[in-house]
């Protein structure tokens, strides 16, 4: 069995307290009061709600660390090494609204600009994937491992499709055509942190996606790294916090799917969305 940290077990609490109040919203979910943030991109009364009782558990734990947030303002760190939580509290938050059970709390830790702890918790299925730099990635308490596969013909690959108002939907196109001439299969599902929990995991062999956001992603970084895999923006570099183009996949294959999936040279990055 996995020997949990004290940082781990907060942020396990944080989850498992948040969890049960999304469920309950979820069980309801055709009740629920649901505004448009704009096309095709919805905010519900369970994504604010749970932001906030994140928020509260974690101050509450670590009152100096700071916070990036996906729906509040962010929070300036207190603390000496600038340690803050980004935090998604509903990835997957189209999925939860349309009853579909494949959505995830997201939280990442962040110390010294560099992601040191990660948790992604898909609370329908009581799934937690966490880790911590150093110690090794685990879902609940067994320990995981990026796939091993070398052939890019036997590889199971995850991305993010653009949707009504959001993304390059030419610049995916290509990237699929490619992907999909090379693969075993391409699956979409609608949570990205999921889709790179599932990398580390070795369920999907890798994963690709335009524009993400740091909270998209924080906690998925650290997860990969630790289960061996690797992740990096479409150049092949470190910048997917700040840019948003991430590809994940197994040691042996990730700089295959990069050649699939990375812009022509001298193209620009993705905007974040």
């Amino acid at each position: 069995m996995a020997t949990r940290s004290a940082i781990i077990n907060v942020m396990a609490k944080a989850c498992y307290k948040v969890s049960r109040g999304l469920l309950r919203d979820f069980g309801e979910v055709e009740q629920l009061q649901v505004s448009r943030k704009g096309p095709a991109d919805f905010v519900s009364t369970a994504d604010l709600g749970a932001e906030r009782k994140l928020v509260e558990e974690l101050k509450y734990a670590r009152p100096d660390y700071g916070f990036l947030l996906e729906e509040g303002k962010p929070v300036e760190s207190k603390d000496p090494k600038g340690r803050r939580w980004i935090i998604d509290p509903l990835d997957g938050t189209t999925n939860f609204l349309h009853g579909i059970p494949h959505w995830a709390i997201s939280l990442g830790l962040e110390e010294d600009g560099e992601i040191v702890a990660g948790m992604i918790y898909d609370a329908t299925r009581d799934e937690m994937f966490w880790a911590e730099k150093g110690y090794g990635a685990y879902l609940n308490d067994r320990r995981i491992r990026a796939s091993e596969r070398r052939n890019m013909a036997d590889c199971l690959i995850a991305t993010g499709i653009p949707f009504l108002g959001y993304g390059e939907h030419e610049r995916f196109t290509e990237q699929l055509r490619a992907v999909m001439a090379a693969t075993a299969g391409v699956r979409r599902q609608g949570a990205a942190s999921l889709d790179l929990a599932y990398v580390a995991a070795g369920r999907y062999d890798g994963f690709w996606e335009n524009g993400l956001k740091p909270w998209d992603i924080a906690a998925g970084i650290i997860i990969i790294r630790e289960a061996g895999g690797y992740i990096s923006d479409m150049t092949g570099g470190s910048r997917m916090m700040s840019n948003g183009d991430v590809v994940a996949a197994n040691a042996r294959t990730h700089h295959r799917l990069l050649q699939l999936v990375r812009p022509p040279r001298g193209a620009k990055p993705a905007k974040a969305g």
